[in-house]
């Protein structure tokens, strides 16, 4: 009886182990994509949950997720210097952890013929995007800031996606993403923590006469990188070490607000739902050397 005890807590063990990637506390190995290994705070709800993001065996960045919305309150990750390409050839994915037990603590592509009744309680499936045609998918974590194939593969799940407008996707945001690459590769000398998350509204995209993924009213992105060049031109120097920007998620937003972290941290206090201890970045950015070193 004994030996069979042991034999039984073992196998919970290991189980626990191996299904411990959708928590409400985020493991020291995910932590690591967190700016003092320290999550934005004042963004508790029942309906959130971590996610941390594994392919191919390796962590690769954080999401907070919202089952009750089907989208990412945000996705935190460490930028990687790139030329920019992006990932082409690859299947979208989803969280299998989010809505049944599972064996495995990763991403998996969508299965041929899936049955939606598998998992689409708690998380957005392909068909909620594909008649929403005034929207499109947009990666919180995009390709463009990773390197490694693997890295930019594991953007393309829907727990890193919200619907997008598209000229605001491709012509707004996009550009934005292409200006804090050429940024943080030029003058950022160290690690650059990078989080981008949403500001819903409450409108939904609806299928079959159900609400499904909740459509942001605002995009914001917030950046921090505390080795950085001194040197480089002031225009560019003051960027550092954060910065931020918010904007619309609307056809007529032809840009982005430029503003430093607590700006935005102000504005998501007014505009949504987060307590007054909201903070993206421990001390915003700016903490003393002896305590970023200790």
């Amino acid at each position: 009886m004994a030996v069979w005890i042991q034999t039984t807590l073992l196998l919970l063990n290991i189980i626990s182990a191996v299904r411990g990637r959708v928590e409400k506390e985020l493991s020291p190995e995910c932590k690591e994509f967190l700016y003092m290994e320290t999550p934005p705070g004042g963004l508790e709800h029942h309906s959130v949950q971590f996610i941390c993001q594994y392919y191919n065996k390796k962590p690769r960045y954080v999401t907070l997720y919202n089952t009750a919305d089907r989208i990412p309150i945000y996705s935190a990750y460490i930028f990687k210097r790139s030329d920019g390409e992006k990932c082409i050839d690859v299947p979208w994915m989803y969280e299998p952890q989010l809505s049944t037990s599972s064996d495995t603590d990763e991403m998996q592509p969508f299965p041929q013929r899936y049955m939606h009744m598998n998992f689409e309680d708690s998380q957005a499936v392909l068909d909620d995007y594909t008649n929403a045609i005034l929207y499109e998918r947009g990666t919180l974590n995009p390709d463009e800031h990773q390197d490694e194939p693997d890295d930019k593969a594991s953007t393309y799940t829907l727990t890193n996606v919200v619907p997008v407008v598209p000229d605001v996707n491709n012509l707004v945001w996009d550009k934005l993403e292409h200006i804090i690459r050429k940024r943080l590769i030029n003058y950022c000398r160290g690690r650059a923590h990078i989080v981008t998350g949403v500001i819903t509204s409450g409108i939904m995209i609806r299928r079959e006469n159900m609400n499904r993924i909740a459509v942001p009213k605002y995009l914001w992105s917030a950046y921090c990188c505390d080795d950085y060049d001194h040197n480089a031109p002031y225009y560019e120097r003051y960027k550092f070490p954060s910065f931020a920007y918010y904007g619309l998620n609307e056809e007529e937003n032809n840009e982005m607000v430029e503003v430093n972290v607590q700006k935005l941290e102000e504005f998501i206090k007014k505009t949504g739902f987060v307590s007054q201890k909201f903070q993206i970045f421990v001390g915003d950015c700016s903490l003393p050397t002896s305590e970023k070193t200790a």
